[in-house]
């Protein structure tokens, strides 16, 4: 594993985004670990956020022009992973977002931020993916803007989760849309980090396999 996501995985535990125990889920599946994003919510927290997406895309060798981040989480995310990628990597990208609803006065349209404009690369970032609907909310609105090429997302974990099929969102997305979801870690790293010592919650481990036994993808 490499070492930026070991320390990502430190980073989660460190900011009680990643948290152990019995938890019932919007699924309604009981899981002995919850990713609760909502809880990074500092000026360091999000900065070092986008260093560990900045990584990510700099791994995965994307290239895009323009970076999308979905209303309302993703746009915080997509900024500083723009500010990671031009301040420490020397790699100037642009970003936007879309609004909740068209603005009909000043300069109007759906999104904020670089125009984007046909046969564009852009980058999809979002937090995590369960069932794929913000992927499902946006292609239509990208699509609306500009004949862009959505082919790559960002998010922080893949909690490598059948959906209502037998395939994970994550799988569903590239399947259905040509969209490559690319996660800054996976369940597999998480649980290798535990076993190997680099975060604690070995005393989680049988009830975390169990449930990726039943539930995994």
């Amino acid at each position: 594993m490499l070492a930026y996501k070991q320390q990502f995985i430190q980073f989660m535990v460190e900011s009680g985004v990643l948290l152990f125990g019995d938890f019932t889920l919007k699924s309604g599946r009981r899981a002995p670990y919850f990713i609760n994003a909502g809880k990074y919510r500092t000026g360091e927290q999000i900065a070092r956020l986008g260093e560990y997406y900045a990584a990510c895309y700099l791994e995965n060798k994307i290239a895009a022009k323009t970076l999308v981040g979905p209303a309302y989480k993703g746009i915080p995310l997509a900024v500083s992973t723009a500010i990671a990628l031009a301040k420490n990597h020397g790699v100037n990208v642009g970003y936007c977002f879309d609004r909740k609803e068209a603005k009909d006065h000043g300069e109007g349209g759906m999104f904020v931020g670089a125009e984007l404009c046909d046969g564009d690369e852009v980058c999809l970032i979002e937090d995590v993916m369960t069932s794929g609907k913000a992927l499902r909310e946006i292609l239509p609105k990208l699509a609306a803007e500009a004949n862009v090429h959505a082919t790559s997302m960002l998010i922080s974990v893949d909690r490598q989760e059948k959906g209502t099929g037998g395939k994970s969102a994550v799988e569903e997305a590239y399947e259905q849309f040509g969209v490559k979801v690319h996660a800054v870690v996976t369940m597999a790293d998480i649980l290798e980090a535990i076993e190997t010592g680099v975060i604690g919650g070995k005393e989680y481990l049988p009830a975390m396999l169990a449930y990726r036994a039943q539930f995994g993808a």
